[in-house]
């Protein structure tokens, strides 16, 4: 009874705390005139400007968080500079012909010569440069590199944005990735080998008939994790196309993944060319590649002499290796808009 009574009259005073509060209000209403009740607030058109717009922009923004790196920068100049020399190297003066024998006076191969001032990487066992050599291979290496990577790129993203997204294609691409994938890429090249010419076409055939299922699988799963989020379901009730939503509201989630994967499928690439040289079934030995340099200079690894064919064209793998690794993980991480969006 004591509780009752204390909550009653606890009610009772909120009540007239409130009536006495309104009446209050009521009277300050009433004493202010129509002009005071009623006064147009002032309107500043460049605060509404200013209000408006951030100045965010997200590729600036990247930018700036991926320049912050210097490890990152240097190995970017360190690509950059290796890519120009790699192109314009033939165009240089005093440059030799890759495919020349060089002879001495009395006709016979100036062949397995050290580095020295006429031929700075030495001479191989036929006697042709190896410094126009190693150039010429880098510039086979990457040619096959950036295109292996560009069909890995468009068909894997293609396909796998497909593959996550459209729910009745997902039974077909599964059953499609299981069959190929289960097919051993070795026995593909090797047969693939046979059947064509060899050549850096038929490398780069061979290598991308596989090479998009692992973008493919990864894009697909990205896509799952993000299909079914309040922005993609509002677009869909707004009636909005699929080809739009996968434009707009799913890649650009996927920039900073899509960016690793591409950094990474450059050097993968130009690893598989030289891995299906050393086994013996990649360019004929008359085109210069990478693989070509290390399959020779492996060869010779028992002379201690003649190790530098082997180590020349392995440090510019490492470099060209390195160099995409630690840029496409960096930036990666900058167009990650969770790294620089404050």
């Amino acid at each position: 009874m004591k509780r009752f009574g204390f909550r009653s009259l606890r009610n009772e005073m909120t009540d007239k705390l409130g009536d006495s509060l309104n009446a209050r209000l009521a009277a300050q209403a009433a004493a202010m005139s129509d002009e005071e009740k009623f006064s147009f607030a002032g309107f500043d058109p460049s605060e509404a400007e200013r209000g408006g717009y951030s100045g965010y922009s997200y590729w600036r923004a990247t930018l700036r968080v991926f320049f912050q790196s210097k490890v990152a920068v240097f190995f970017l100049l360190l690509m950059v500079a290796l890519l120009l020399f790699t192109f314009i190297q033939p165009y240089l003066p005093n440059q030799k012909d890759p495919l020349l024998i060089h002879n001495d006076q009395w006709g016979l191969p100036l062949n397995n010569l050290p580095p020295s001032e006429e031929f700075w990487f030495g001479t191989n066992a036929i006697g042709q440069d190896l410094w126009s050599r190693i150039w010429s291979g880098t510039r086979t290496s990457l040619y096959i590199g950036f295109s292996v990577a560009a069909v890995e790129a468009v068909v894997g993203i293609l396909v796998g944005v497909l593959w996550g997204y459209v729910r009745k294609l997902d039974f077909f691409f599964t059953e499609l990735y299981n069959v190929l994938d289960n097919i051993p890429q070795t026995l593909l090249l090797i047969l693939i080998s046979y059947l064509l010419k060899p050549g850096v076409s038929t490398i780069i055939f061979a290598l991308s008939l596989t090479g998009w299922l692992g973008m493919a699988r990864f894009i697909r799963n990205q896509i799952i994790i993000i299909r079914d989020r309040d922005y993609n379901l509002a677009s869909r009730c707004l009636g909005v196309s699929t080809g739009r939503i996968i434009v707009k509201n799913l890649l650009p989630y996927l920039v900073s993944v899509i960016t690793m994967r591409m950094a990474l499928a450059i050097p993968s690439a130009i690893g598989n060319e030289v891995f299906v040289t050393y086994i013996g079934i990649g360019l004929p030995l008359d085109t210069p590649s990478l693989g070509n340099l290390i399959q020779t200079g492996r060869s010779l690894m028992t002379v201690a002499s003649l190790r530098y064919q082997l180590f020349f064209p392995v440090a510019v793998l490492a470099a060209i290796t390195i160099s995409f690794y630690i840029i496409g993980n960096a930036f990666a991480d900058a167009a990650d808009p969770k790294n620089h969006v404050k």
